[in-house]
């Protein structure tokens, strides 16, 4: 976590404890950590069992977080306010979905606050105003609404992959392909034992074997599959050396059903 934060997480009138707590891991887990409150229900909401609990390992981002009286002294420092409204305004910015707007605004190097208005009533036109965008998340027409936490969340994951998002996902070495000349050879093994467990006549193969190689071309075998598939085959011709010696070479051989 950086000791300067380049972005701010602002939550107006925050009735619930919990959600105070949860949005605080919701910011940590993307990487920020810079809370504010403005006019909590309860003076002591940061320090409350519910927000500890819900904040599930980001008690640090409760311990740095501030408590202010106005929207002023939670935007001091900031450059670009984004307001968070689910409901068009008649006046203002117009709102925007995070997706499309804040690309745009992480390239512009802009100190961002993102602002949260309360449970109840979301933010009141007067902060709307004060903003220098708005933000509304996109949702089912019928039923929009969104618990506080969740919203902090998905701004959050917004502005993350907008500013840069983390690689996840460990690096994975690429996949080792087997060569033209592996993958004929266990074509060679597979002959060899489909004939030994009484599947191919050697005397009438068809098309089994062109179409097992068009089947290998495609599922683009790996060094590894390959070495399993020739492990298969020499189980079969073990399994029918067991059962009496290399029955494909005798004159009853037959042929499987249907792939010939």
């Amino acid at each position: 976590m950086p000791i300067t934060d380049p972005t701010r997480f602002v939550l107006m009138h925050t009735s619930h404890a919990g959600n105070v707590g949860a949005a605080a891991r919701a910011i940590k887990v993307m990487g920020f950590g810079d809370l504010v409150l403005v006019q909590p229900r309860f003076a002591d909401m940061l320090a409350r069992d519910e927000a500890l609990a819900y904040a599930s390992g980001a008690t640090d981002v409760l311990e740095r977080a501030r408590v202010v009286d106005t929207l002023a002294q939670a935007l001091d420092g900031v450059t670009h306010a984004c307001a968070t409204a689910m409901t068009p305004r008649d006046f203002g910015a117009p709102a925007q979905a995070p997706r499309a707007a804040l690309p745009a605004l992480a390239a512009a190097g802009q100190r961002v606050a993102f602002v949260f208005g309360g449970e109840r009533h979301g933010m009141a036109n007067e902060d709307v105003w004060r903003c220098h965008s708005v933000l509304s998340i996109p949702t089912a027409p019928d039923y929009g609404s969104l618990n506080l936490a969740q919203a902090v969340q998905l701004i959050a994951y917004e502005w993350r992959q907008a500013v840069g998002s983390f690689d996840v996902v460990p690096a994975t070495p690429p996949p080792q392909w087997a060569d033209a000349q592996a993958v004929q050879g266990t074509l060679a093994h597979w002959r060899e034992a489909l004939v030994a467990v009484r599947y191919l006549d050697p005397a009438a193969p068809k098309k089994l074997l062109p179409r097992l190689n068009q089947l290998a071309n495609r599922l683009q075998l790996t060094r590894e599959e390959v070495h399993i598939l020739r492990g298969v085959a020499r189980a079969m011709q073990e399994c029918a050396a067991a059962a009496g010696g290399d029955r494909g070479s005798k004159d009853d051989t037959v042929a499987g059903p249907g792939l010939h």
